[in-house]
């Protein structure tokens, strides 16, 4: 028997975690298996090998206990805890737990209140509205059900079965990254980049393409295959290779021609309506274009290309940004003969200042001096903490008396730093009614506040739109964070209407967040742009919950804010401390 994937290892452990909390366990064992999973998941080697060699305890998080799991699962193809809970509950209503949104409890209590055991009969239950008269459900929720079943059975079909579907673009760096960068190293290597939606900076990938030339292809190619983050080889080549990595990720390295290596990252960097435009307009022309080149009908030449460059300039455009390669209207900005021009890009370099982030006086791991220190390092001249408040789950930790107590102390340690401005803040809670969970007088004291939904996410688009446009016309938020409250590839974003709260917050002077959360990146680009040309001031934040991420998770946001093609003029946190502190509301004197 082969040993199992790390992606069949990490689906075993989000079983069990799902079978224990259909069971009812402490929620200390389920989270233990969901971290196992993804621990499983992340892993750049083969989790099987380490647990038969002894030393899989050496990954994080996982102990003896676990251990004896994996133990099982290797020698035996499952673990015997899972197949005592399997036995108590319909096949069904595992899968269903699958559904984002869902999730174990929720799909219990559809068993135990409707008997729905499967997707089929809760597809059915949902066209008959039944599932609306639950308490906590609804219509919307209904709607939701419907709408996550289709997404779930086209994934299944679209990958064979196996559900793997589509990664978050972090992940899939943290693969791609290292290997481009080996591949390069390699004595075989001449030119090595990462191509398709990874290069476009998109939300989630599907798998990694490759472009690379090099004096010895072959040698190129084996160097991929033997690389220990690869789990198989699909198949190798004097021209290239397709391999899946431990993390389940698919790559396929193409080795080309140098003169041809243009038009084959071109290819396959732009998206599909991107290539189908840039087609289109070329046959108006008299030319094909394909990753083979551009052939001119009138003379039967076809034309290799070096760079994308020399691509562009032949079908007469500018070099267009990988990131704005979507079919929104770059071709007709790029036009070398009437276009309007492409925007000068927002880069990293341009951020001032960070607005959201959060220390050990809520849910993050550093103090205020760590993070200070950290955000110095990028040359930020201010930084504001802006940690939880009370109701969303940490109590006394950051009740009124703590937030006053807090605020004396990143006021103590602004004054400890010199060339950096602390920020006293809060990321206060919006509460269904729209009402905030401070005292106005207390929101009064602090130096920005930042207001978010964190919970009730499926009212409905009315009472979500009020409720976001309440906070926005409040005296002291001077911004909303992660406006649709959605998670890439995990948890879809809330019914809000999003052209009321942009004109709303243009109006009030509020602004409005890119959060750069890798799994966030909320708004999302179509989002940021719509909202920076009805007036809405963008601000680019990480909500780091700790040193790493002030750094980490920026570029995820900078690459939403350039596919939303906004300058540096339309992102509020490029602006020096003199010239953006005056934007907030209090300065304006609470709005």
């Amino acid at each position: 028997m082969a040993d199992p994937t790390n992606a069949q290892i990490a689906a075993a452990f989000d079983e069990l975690g799902d079978l224990y909390e259909l069971d009812g366990a402490i929620v200390h064992r389920v989270v233990a298996y969901r971290n196992a999973a993804k621990v499983t998941r992340d892993a750049s080697v083969s989790v099987a090998a380490l647990t038969r060699a002894g030393r899989v305890t050496e990954l994080p998080g996982i102990g003896a206990t676990l251990e004896t799991k994996l133990v099982a699962l290797v020698e035996t193809g499952d673990i015997p805890q899972a197949q005592r809970l399997r036995a108590k509950f319909p096949a069904g209503l595992l899968e269903m737990t699958r559904l984002p949104g869902l999730g174990p409890k929720r799909a219990r209590r559809l068993y135990e209140e409707l008997g729905i055991d499967s997707l089929q009969s809760l597809e059915t239950a949902a066209r008959q509205q039944r599932i609306r008269e639950l308490k906590g459900f609804g219509a919307r929720a209904e709607e939701n059900i419907l709408a996550s079943i289709v997404r779930y059975t086209t994934a299944l079909a679209e990958n064979g079965g196996d559900g793997t579907g589509r990664f978050v673009l972090d992940r899939a760096l943290q693969v791609a990254e290292p290997i481009v960068a080996a591949l390069r190293d390699h004595p075989a290597a001449e030119r090595v980049e990462l191509a398709g939606s990874a290069r476009r900076w998109a939300d989630s990938v599907k798998d990694l393409d490759i472009i690379a030339t090099a004096h010895d292809p072959r040698a190129l190619a084996e160097a991929l295959t033997e690389m220990d983050v690869v789990e198989s080889v699909a198949g190798i080549g004097d021209n290239g290779a397709r391999v899946r990595t431990h993390r389940g990720i698919g790559i396929d390295l193409k080795v080309v021609a140098p003169d041809q290596f243009g038009n084959v990252l071109q290819h396959f960097t732009g998206s599909k309506e991107h290539n189908v435009a840039l087609r289109e307009a070329a046959v108006k022309r008299g030319l094909h274009v394909s990753e083979y080149g551009i052939l001119d009908d009138a003379t039967g030449e076809t034309l290799r290309c070096a760079t994308e460059e020399e691509v562009y300039a032949a079908l007469g455009y500018a070099w267009i940004p990988p990131e704005l390669r979507e079919n929104r209207g770059e071709l007709q900005a790029a036009l070398l003969d009437g276009g309007s021009g492409l925007p000068e890009l927002v880069r990293e370099e341009d951020i001032r200042g960070d607005l959201h982030s959060h220390t050990v006086a809520s849910d993050g791991r550093d103090e205020i001096e760590a993070m200070a220190e950290a955000a110095q390092a990028l040359g930020y001249e201010y930084l504001a903490i802006t940690d939880h408040s009370a109701s969303h789950g940490f109590g006394d930790d950051v009740s009124p008396a703590e937030l006053e107590a807090q605020i004396e102390r990143i006021h103590a340690a602004n004054h400890a730093f010199d060339g950096i401005e602390l920020l006293a803040g809060s990321e206060v809670n919006i509460l269904p009614d729209g009402s905030l969970d401070y005292p106005d007088e207390l929101l009064a004291r602090l130096d920005w506040v930042i207001a978010s939904v964190h919970s009730s996410f499926r009212i409905d688009e009315r009472a979500m739109t009020e409720r976001v446009l309440a906070a926005i016309e409040h005296p002291w938020v001077d911004a909303i964070g992660h406006l649709t409250g959605r998670k890439i590839e995990a948890r879809d974003p809330y019914a809000i209407d999003v052209e009321r709260v942009f004109a709303a917050a243009a109006a009030n002077g509020t602004m409005i967040e890119i959060n750069a959360a890798p799994d966030r990146r909320d708004l999302n680009d179509v989002h940021a742009r719509a909202a920076a040309q009805a007036g809405v001031m963008i601000l680019l934040d990480t909500d780091a919950h700790r040193v790493a991420t002030l750094r980490s998770s920026r570029r995820y946001g900078i690459a939403t804010a350039r596919r939303a093609w906004l300058t540096r003029e339309q992102v509020a946190n490029t602006r020096p401390w003199a010239e953006f502190a005056p934007l907030r509301k209090r300065a304006r004197g609470g709005g």
